[in-house]
């Protein structure tokens, strides 16, 4: 894999009462391999607001990570059958979250990294969604990468 990449990140949330809410982020990257550990960098810009945020991804088999410093800031850690709580900082204040992970999975070819990741979804204490993380990189100047619905 090249150290240029394009990302494409997709979430989805299924709330037992009012449906599901999918949103997908598609930007340019870094990519690197350390310690056993694939590692991505983006940024991100929330819609409204004109400052970034910082993203990093550190994933592993079982295992993955996701820091975001800047108009929102938050450490989540994913780890199958295991929970894990947190702060999730916003530009509207803070919420407590717990994260209960079930899947964390990586899929390597030789021009793609993919991470699959679900998980149950706490906020303050309180269920509130069974989400999905998928997220595929591909080299910047790849001809294969297309948008999936």
């Amino acid at each position: 894999m090249t150290k240029d990449v394009i990302l494409s990140v997709r979430g989805l949330q299924m709330m037992p009462e009012n449906g599901s809410d999918s949103v997908e982020v598609i930007a340019p990257g870094k990519y690197y391999y350390k310690n056993d550990k694939h590692f991505f960098l983006y940024d991100e810009v929330l819609e409204g607001f004109e400052e970034k945020t910082r993203n990093m991804v550190k994933a592993a088999p079982g295992y993955m990570e996701l820091t975001k410093d800047g108009l929102t800031s938050v450490h989540m850690v994913f780890e199958k059958n295991k929970k894990h709580v947190t702060y999730y900082y916003t530009p509207y204040g803070s919420l407590l979250i717990g994260i209960d992970a079930t899947k964390v999975e990586v899929f390597e070819k030789e021009n793609e990294i993919r991470l699959e990741v679900e998980y149950g979804l706490e906020i303050n204490n309180a269920y509130v969604a069974d989400c999905h993380i998928q997220m595929e990189a591909k080299p910047k100047d790849s001809k294969e990468f297309h948008l999936t619905m």
